[in-house]
């Protein structure tokens, strides 16, 4: 039976944005705190500024070109783009309903208020009037175009006030004119008298804006903004890829408009100028009721003066007794390490590298770096590390999308204190997250090994959920060192003990995974998959699903954003459920699970089931060999896949639903594990942690209702 059917497929396009209303559900969810409600909506935002920076501007190279192959779903790049307008613009209609019907008012029940200039106190005003005198005066740009100044260039997601400007006494001669909203003040500012009473600083541009232009009057003022393509195409086949992503960075900035967004207040004569300047159609236009840029809700949240039951509850990460009285070699060497992250701290990924660094014994630290944070301590720890001798190799990928420039400083910064830098390799991202640190002990070399589904980013290990192991396995560690050899040098090793690495091989790994339990069920077995993950758009594997399904092996997947599979075709996805999971915290681990006639097989990744992670990028599968942590994971994903606040179940409509409850008691996952991350990671540190912790399994057993059901 051949599954190839378009019509067994979604549009990968199409499926992010139906990811992106899910995450809009979370900003119209009253269970939700009020400003975690604001702040679902400027993630919102986010998402789509950088789905047209990317996923749109690539859809009209292929327009321009004149592609016209088909994706899986049968959809040609024009179609895809026809399809992405229509649901963005009603996802952006959405945001701006849910943003004057549900969070201004509640926010104002609140004393919570964005305010106009006509609502201010005398006070109010005169606070803003010396504002703009003393600090935005200086620093606004008045732009006008005339036959001598010609149209300016806006940059990408900046946000500028367009305005007519007519000479005092010459009302016939009008020029169109432009400011920059500048991005070094807060565009939320905090007024006086009241405790949260904010303005826009548009808002007061805009009404100060004609001492920006002497002898003139300003009117017809509107905001807009415009999203450019922002894709970067290095040639990497340069003997520089340093000087090749600087210069493409500094090209980026001037690539072609992909959406403009405006007020709808604004003027036909300032559209229509808009309009014929960058040369756009319909689809490209999004007219908004409210202030375009929804992303400065983050501002305005942290200036809120905190009210009780308005922001999720903070809690701090557990870090495990015995990882903190002794040294992370010690407690590697007794037992594997498990760590679930954010409900676990990432301390112990940090101390990891920093006592390396300080080591005597320590030999050599290895490292690939996908995204680090801003100010990352494990910059440092490998500057330290070099200092200090040790052979210290780092993998930065200089083309971590829209990381470029902070990780060209780091590669700068590590070369500068003695590290191995490598730039990643030609036509392919390094995505795995994979530390080995090479140690001189009593009885020989040893090797120790962190592996993760998340990246080495101290900051997002706060949000995101992510899994990781320490272990001391030596098959490990020659696999990992092989893999180090191949990417600093020219090094093909003939196979991995227990890695598997892409490209190519986690594709091929999982589908023989997939094919044993098809076997299974032929021979009259349990067949079992489970799997959990951020996107799943590999046609191959959607394919190899649909077989597995088709033949009757039960399928569970947990996928949080793009899912290309669908469900409820008969004889082909009848046996295959998919959820998604979007709430507090970012959902970012993967997690590869098959029955095997019992054995139960258990894998992480770095690596999403999409064509780009499986072919194009060095991405990392390993196994979880200690049995205590292997159960452990299984109960994990249990608990997520039993969730029923905030999960959703893709119908046969392509439709995401929330779950049913059906009268069963609310599991949020989520905050179950926040609630309990003590309790569940000492399931795996006992008073008895050491070397018999190899050969137990712990069980963690997750609270059960009156009626047996797991909580």
């Amino acid at each position: 039976m051949k599954f190839d059917n378009p019509e067994y497929f979604n549009s990968r396009e199409l499926s992010w944005l139906d990811f992106d209303s899910r995450v809009l559900d979370e900003a119209n969810d009253t269970n939700n705190p009020l400003l975690e409600r604001l702040r679902f909506l400027g993630i919102t935002q986010s998402n789509l500024d950088e789905f047209f920076n990317i996923r749109v501007a690539s859809l009209h190279k292929l327009v321009a070109v004149n592609y016209e192959q088909p994706d899986a779903a049968g959809l040609t790049p024009a179609q895809q783009l026809k399809g992405v307008s229509k649901k963005a613009h009603h996802l952006v209609d959405t945001q701006y309903n849910i943003l004057f019907n549900e969070l201004l008012p509640q926010l104002a029940k609140k004393n919570i208020h964005m305010l106009k200039m006509d609502q201010l106190s005398n006070r109010q005003i005169d606070f803003l009037d010396d504002y703009f005198h003393q600090k935005l005066y200086p620093v606004l740009t008045p732009l006008a175009v005339d036959v001598s100044r010609p149209f300016p260039f806006i940059a990408n997601n900046t946000l500028n006030i367009a305005l007519i400007i007519t000479k005092k006494g010459q009302n016939e001669q009008e020029s169109f004119a432009t400011v920059q909203v500048p991005d070094v003040f807060s565009r939320v500012i905090k007024l006086p008298d009241a405790s949260n009473d904010f303005i826009l600083l548009e808002e007061v541009i805009k009404h100060y804006a004609g001492e920006l232009f002497v002898g003139y009057t300003a009117h017809d003022m509107a905001c807009f903004r415009v999203t450019r393509d922002m894709d970067i195409e290095a040639d990497e086949d340069t003997s520089d890829l340093m000087r090749e992503i600087k210069h493409e960075l500094r090209q980026r900035e001037r690539g072609q408009v992909m959406r403009l967004e405006i007020e709808s207040s604004m003027s036909n004569q300032l559209r229509n100028r808009l309009i014929k300047e960058y040369q756009l159609d319909d689809d490209a236009i999004y007219v908004v009721d409210g202030p375009i840029d929804l992303t400065l809700v983050s501002k305005w949240i942290k200036q809120v003066q905190r009210h009780n039951n308005l922001l999720f509850d903070k809690f701090t990460p557990y870090f495990p007794t015995p990882l903190q009285d002794e040294s992370m070699f010690d407690a590697i060497s007794k037992s594997d390490v498990f760590v679930h992250h954010p409900y676990d701290s990432f301390q112990p990924v940090l101390n990891f590298i920093d006592q390396a660094a300080n080591d005597p014994d320590t030999l050599a630290i290895k490292m690939t770096l996908y995204r680090v944070s801003p100010n990352s301590p494990i910059i440092r720890s490998l500057k330290h590390a070099a200092q200090n001798g040790k052979q210290v190799t780092a993998l930065v990928e200089l083309k971590a999308r829209f990381d470029e420039a902070n990780n060209l400083h780091w590669a700068d910064e590590l070369e500068r204190a003695g590290c191995h830098v490598i730039y990643g390799l030609v036509g392919l991202k390094v995505h795995s997250k994979l530390t080995l640190i090479v140690r001189k002990e009593a009885d020989g070399i040893k090797r120790y090994m962190h592996m993760g589904t998340g990246n080495y980013n101290d900051v997002t290990a706060r949000l995101y959920t992510d899994m990781g192991i320490f272990t001391d396995n030596q098959e490990m560690g020659i696999d990992a060192t092989n893999i180090f050899n191949m990417l600093s040098g020219f090094s093909e090793p003939p196979y991995f003990h227990k890695l598997t690495i892409s490209p190519n091989g986690i594709r091929n790994y999982l589908m023989e995974r997939i094919d044993d339990e098809i076997e299974n069920v032929k021979a009259g077995k349990k067949g079992l998959v489970k799997m959990k993950m951020n996107s799943l758009s590999d046609t191959t594997i959607i394919k190899k699903l649909y077989e597995a399904s088709a033949a009757g092996v039960k399928i569970d997947l947990i996928v949080r954003g793009i899912c290309n599979l669908r469900v409820g075709i008969k004889g082909v996805s009848d046996n295959i459920t998919v959820h998604s999971l979007v709430g507090q915290l970012l959902e970012h681990s993967r997690i590869y699970y098959f029955y095997a006639d019992g054995e139960e097989k258990v894998f992480l990744s770095s690596a999403d089931l999409m064509k780009r992670n499986l072919s194009r990028r060095v991405e990392l599968l390993f196994p979880i060999l200690q049995d205590d942590i292997r159960e452990h994971i299984i109960q994990i994903y249990d608990i997520l896949w039993d969730d029923n606040v905030k999960t959703r179940v893709l119908q046969p409509d392509d439709s995401w639903p929330h779950i049913a409850q059906n009268g069963a008691e609310p599991l949020n996952a989520q905050s179950f594990l926040i609630k309990n991350r003590k309790r569940i990671a000492n399931a795996l540190f006992k008073k008895d942690f050491g070397s018999s912790a190899k050969k137990k399994t712990t069980k963690f057993m997750p609270i059960r209702n009156h009626n047996g059901r797991k909580l």
